[in-house]
């Protein structure tokens, strides 16, 4: 039976995420020290082949793909992008601690929106609506490879809603440059909707690789 292997990597680290603020569609770059780590990454370790690459159009993301992917051109899909802020952009948890909404966003309230921004609902059926294309289109297409750059809260909420085995989103949090593999069996997806997380990435290498 033809499986499709789907691999999340979450995007380089960037200054922003290191001071703790909140960063979601804001156009930041990977730092260079988040640069110098991707490619020691790449040398250290394996991160899978594929036909195709699917990326957020946030240039952490795109940085990334040339980092990882260099010979292969990404088809960017906006709504791969991370999460809107809004007004609590560039922000920290300190400065919105006795912010009422805020309050309530942390708690999990998925019906609470950031002003100007998106909330855990509408980012949640966002995501998922364009992952279930993506499936669709690889088993449409017989593609049974590919790898998707996005955002660590992207992953999270993909991996909690369609991954097995079950588990909350922050369960599946990732470092930058890693991310996890999950093996999509047409039939299951088509009855049941989820996929199999059978590994994390980047690979260790093997002996026979150092050959």
């Amino acid at each position: 039976m033809k499986t499709y292997n789907i691999h999340f990597i979450r995007h380089g680290e960037c200054e922003e995420s290191l001071r703790g603020v909140y960063v979601g569609t804001k156009d930041v770059e990977v730092s260079s020290e988040g640069l110098r780590e991707l490619k020691t990454l790449d040398d250290k370790y394996i991160y899978p082949g594929t036909p195709v690459v699917f990326t957020s159009p946030l240039k952490r993301c795109l940085q990334t793909c040339e980092v990882l992917y260099p010979a292969i051109t990404p088809i960017v899909i906006n709504e791969l992008r991370e999460c809107s802020f809004g007004e609590w952009e560039g922000r920290t948890a300190e400065s919105l601690a006795d912010n009422e909404d805020f309050k309530k966003w942390l708690a999990g309230d998925t019906t609470v929106k950031p002003p100007k921004g998106e909330s855990g609902a509408e980012f949640t059926k966002r995501v998922c609506n364009m992952f279930a294309s993506i499936v669709d289109g690889l088993i449409k297409t017989g593609t049974t490879t590919c790898v998707i750059v996005t955002h660590g809260g992207v992953i999270m909420t993909l991996l909690a809603v369609y991954g097995l085995p079950q588990a909350k989103p922050f369960d599946w949090a990732v470092e930058s440059g890693c991310g996890y593999s999950m093996r999509v069996i047409p039939s299951l997806w088509m009855r049941d909707k989820v996929g199999e997380v059978y590994s994390r990435l980047p690979y260790e290498k093997s002996s026979d690789d150092d050959s």
